[in-house]
């Protein structure tokens, strides 16, 4: 999916690059796009599902698989800005697609992949029906 108006669920959020983010070239830690997409999943969640509402019912996401494609640095004082929307949905599993943009220009991109699961059993459930819903008037 390229097109803005295909990214389900979209949600735009500026990053500010901290100082503690970077390593001795400037350059932000790898390991900081990783916290960067669960802020962004977090996001994502408490506009459809606030997370008290999904632990009410009994179930919580489950992260199985996160890749992030490094294509540019991201520095100290640049003005990025995170992206990241739905880009698959059955009915036990879901895909999350990600761009860290810098300028205009993809830094990052990443997919993380999962279920919600019953935090009793921790086995997938069915998705949850208001996710459901916004996914199906895409």
């Amino acid at each position: 999916m390229t097109q803005e108006n295909e990214k389900a669920l979209l949600i735009e959020r500026p990053i500010v690059v901290r100082t503690y983010d970077i390593d001795f070239a400037n350059i932000v830690h790898n390991i900081v796009y990783l916290r960067w997409l669960e802020d962004l999943r977090s996001e994502i969640l408490a506009e459809v599902l606030p997370i008290e509402e999904i632990l009410a019912t009994g179930i919580s996401p489950i992260l199985t698989r996160t890749e992030i494609d490094y294509r540019w640095p991201v520095r100290i004082g640049d003005k990025a800005l995170g992206r990241m929307w739905v880009s698959d949905l059955s009915r036990t599993r879901w895909t999350l697609s990600s761009e860290i943009v810098v300028g205009g220009r993809v830094s990052a991109a990443g997919r993380q992949s999962g279920y919600f699961a019953d935090l009793n059993t921790l086995k997938p459930v069915r998705m949850p029906g208001k996710l459901k819903e916004l996914w199906a008037q895409r």
